[in-house]
């Protein structure tokens, strides 16, 4: 067996289809755009370059057949709460079931990490936005991925775990039932705020993109960066989101909770844009679009997927989640274009976030685990910090 840095077309494209040529056994699995997975490894696109650096390589058998794929990831913003050494990462693993080749390429990520002066790897995950392929999923293969979810064989796990990866933390994803049964408290907790004027939950409206992307700035580096590696996020990154997610964009699906005018919280759904992807096989050209934009007029998609949801800690654990998510189930149901919503992953280390999906009638629906590696056996291994 060969180990191939991914450093031309040929290889490139290798890179891509080694993934389908091992999922496309299960019916279930609906294929990445290709442009988007290169993205991550273009310095030109992805910012992440500016902290870091990342590397893939393909894995050949002796016969001169690509067998699996591997990419490692250095960051100097990738940190875990609790972490008292340097870790970096793996992701995009595939490969054939065999734990040799397995070992193989996880062993040449482990030396590439070793020379940048790293002491574990944590993996697959992505570089370096956790919104997006994070996580290997051991439970869940009987549904089709909603966009941006880790897809694999089940065999899967047990590559990882015979190297010695171990459980670092598990990601919990929840779908519910646009029309199913919220507990009591929800319509209790929408009446209580409701009725004080200096409270409002309301949706976006798409002409005032600038004004909403500030507020959604303002709530995520008050409750969020700190469990995303202390990262934060301006105004105007915030704003480039909102710009690339404007076209699949249902206003009655973006939240935002207020005291005084002073945003406090927000529920950010789009409807799940594989329903139309997995017609594509990967590709995204003029064709694709055009078909696109059919499929959104006449064959709509009946899911949504939960991308972001905080609360400004000052105001967590009074019940404004409650008022804004029945505020917005409101107009959900009116409107009634929608079946089902699978809420974004919350780790195990976040408790209070998986209480929420459960208070609200949520049923888990998958689980990933981000494993780690350390490379020195005397450095005992610990689970994720939870983050009260």
């Amino acid at each position: 067996m060969k180990v191939i840095e991914v450093g031309n077309s040929s290889t490139a494209r290798e890179f891509i289809q080694i993934n389908v040529s091992l999922n496309r056994a299960n019916p279930k699995y609906i294929q990445p755009i290709t442009k988007e997975v290169e993205d991550v490894f273009d310095p030109k696109t992805n910012k992440a370059f500016r902290h870091g650096e990342a590397i893939r390589w393909i894995l050949q058998s002796d016969e001169g057949k690509t067998i699996g794929r591997i990419a490692a990831f250095t960051s100097e913003k990738y940190t875990n709460k609790g972490d008292t050494f340097p870790a970096g990462c793996i992701g995009f693993f595939d490969c054939i079931n065999d734990q040799a080749a397995a070992n193989l390429l996880f062993d040449t990520a482990k030396k590439w990490l070793q020379q940048k002066g790293k002491q574990a790897m944590d993996g697959p995950v992505n570089f370096l936005e956790r919104d997006k392929w994070w996580g290997l999923m051991v439970e869940g293969f009987n549904k089709e991925p909603m966009y941006g979810i880790s897809f694999n064989p089940p065999y899967y796990e047990q590559l990882f775990e015979a190297y010695g990866f171990n459980n670092f933390y598990n990601q919990f994803y929840y779908t519910l039932q646009v029309y199913g049964t919220l507990s009591e408290k929800y319509p209790e907790r929408h009446a209580k705020f409701a009725a004080k004027p200096d409270y409002a939950a309301r949706h976006i409206e798409k002409d005032k993109l600038e004004k909403y992307a500030s507020d959604f700035s303002e709530i995520y580096n008050a409750a969020w960066a700190q469990h995303d590696s202390g990262k934060e996020i301006s105004a105007a990154q915030a704003l480039k989101i909102f710009k690339k997610m404007k076209p699949v964009m249902d206003e009655s699906l973006v939240w935002f909770a207020y005291y005084k005018e002073q945003p406090i919280g927000m529920w950010i759904n789009i409807p799940d844009i594989n329903q139309y992807f997995k017609y594509f096989k990967g590709r995204f050209g003029l064709l694709q679009k055009l078909w696109f934009l059919w499929l959104k007029k006449f064959k709509p998609s009946r899911k949504i997927n939960g991308v972001a949801f905080g609360i400004v800690p000052k105001f967590q654990a009074l019940g404004i989640d409650a008022f804004m998510i029945y505020s917005g189930t409101l107009v959900i149901r009116k409107e009634a274009k929608y079946d089902l919503i699978e809420m974004g992953w919350a780790g195990d280390w976040n408790p209070r976030m998986l209480g929420i999906y459960k208070a609200i009638g949520g049923t888990q629906s998958r689980r990933m685990i981000t494993y780690r590696y350390i490379f020195d056996p005397a450095i005992p291994f610990q689970r994720h910090e939870v983050v009260l």
